[in-house]
């Protein structure tokens, strides 16, 4: 089974960052993917794409979610890709 990449492009003190992160927490498929958060704030071209669209959840480098993320859909995704590169 292959971990799966997901990365979480956000900033502090963004509430729709926290919940996303805790959407994919309670997916309940944590085993199957490794989380990266990138700070938007500490890269200016980062922050001139996403500014006013965080949180922006990437999946294998493909943008799967913007501003919340569905756990079912989530772990749906997570769940194929760990079992099917």
């Amino acid at each position: 089974m292959l971990q799966v990449h997901v990365i979480v492009y956000s900033r502090p003190g963004c509430h729709l960052c926290d919940e996303a992160k805790a959407a994919m927490l309670a997916a309940g498929c944590a085993e199957h993917f490794v989380l990266q958060e990138i700070n938007i704030d500490t890269d200016p071209d980062l922050y001139d794409r996403y500014k006013h669209e965080i949180p922006v959840i990437s999946i294998n480098g493909v943008e799967a979610f913007r501003y919340r993320v569905d756990p079912k859909v989530f772990k749906e995704t997570i769940t194929r890709l760990s079992l099917n590169p």
